[in-house]
């Protein structure tokens, strides 16, 4: 093939291009390819990471700062003017805010994002401690005032968050389960969809705190921890159950996931059977797994992708 002062001969066996100059201007034009068939065969570069931020929130409702964590994805950086939806993902008792890096959840994500699997997204984790993200039987402790009053609107306004429920959801873990169900169902109208792994739902509580026998069982108790009462009270976890509110909640348009293992060590496996049906009965549309496993990390780590890709299917 001849182009003005160049000249290309093909080799038909091992389809490689040699340039043979006429002139000043062929050989400018040789070494141009030249170089540019070297960066072809450069290895591609390496995907831009995303990076975790944690910091405090300081509160007027509670005595002290909460600290969360935040994970964003490398476009956060790269486009300055850029908004994004956010996923609240919400620790169980006994975990923390980093929680979700340190066992998994972070390598998880930028795994995913790597293979084009998860769309960007932000993941923010605040410290629930042993609050169950409600607010306490006896009122010293409004963390469900806290998130809705002060946290969710402190990092929307700090993280470049688009407005509006479409672009907001909310997960869990064990607790963090029942604490997303929760704000889900009692506040619908603020979230586009909800997930929970291995939610803390019990259908008949004294049977719980028994440990589904006769005899009392005082580590059930200390399970809930001091929010529901002391003993726990009843009456006041009827009321914030996601079980209650999922019998009466408007929950047109929100996208529900959740899922248990069936031997979960605490028998949240039949609240969560329990939930199914509630929301089967009024044909609320739901997804929901019964799968092989515990109340432990195995589990949850083995289907946090699930409701991960739940969610990001469901961002705009």
């Amino acid at each position: 093939m001849t182009f003005g002062h160049l000249r290309m001969r093909m080799s038909s066996r091992a389809q490689r291009v040699f340039c043979v100059p006429d002139g000043f201007a062929g050989r400018g034009i040789c070494f141009f390819l030249h170089v540019l068939s070297l960066l072809c065969f450069l290895p591609p570069p390496l995907l831009a990471a995303g990076r975790v931020e944690c910091n405090s929130v300081p509160s007027k409702i509670l005595p002290r700062p909460v600290s969360y964590c935040v994970l964003l994805p490398p476009s956060f950086d790269a486009d300055k003017t850029r908004r994004f939806p956010i996923l609240y993902f919400l620790h169980g008792l006994g975990d923390n805010e980093q929680t979700f890096l340190h066992t998994g959840g972070w390598n998880l994500v930028e795994d995913l994002r790597e293979k084009g699997r998860l769309k960007d997204f932000l993941i923010a984790t605040p410290a629930g401690e042993a609050t169950f993200y409600i607010n306490s039987r006896d009122g010293k402790v409004r963390y469900e005032d806290f998130l809705l009053q002060e946290f969710f609107p402190f990092i929307e306004r700090h993280y470049r968050i688009r407005s509006g429920r479409a672009n907001r959801a909310i997960s869990g873990i064990s607790m963090g389960g029942y604490g997303a169900l929760h704000l889900a169902f009692a506040h619908p109208q603020l979230f586009s969809s909800v997930s929970a792994h291995s939610a803390a739902l019990i259908e008949k509580l004294p049977i719980f705190l028994s440990g589904n026998g006769g005899a009392p069982a005082p580590g059930r108790s200390r399970i809930l921890g001091g929010v529901f009462g002391l003993p726990p009270d009843p009456a006041f976890w009827e009321r914030n159950s996601p079980l209650t509110l999922a019998r009466t909640a408007a929950l047109s348009g929100l996208k529900i996931y959740f899922d248990c293992g069936s031997e979960d060590d605490y028998g949240f496996d039949a609240g969560a059977v329990a939930l199914d049906k509630v929301l089967a009965s009024r044909k609320i549309p739901h997804e929901f797994h019964l799968s092989p496993g515990r109340h432990d990390w195995a589990y949850f780590a083995s289907h946090l992708e699930a409701s991960l890709s739940f969610h990001s299917a469901l961002f705009p």
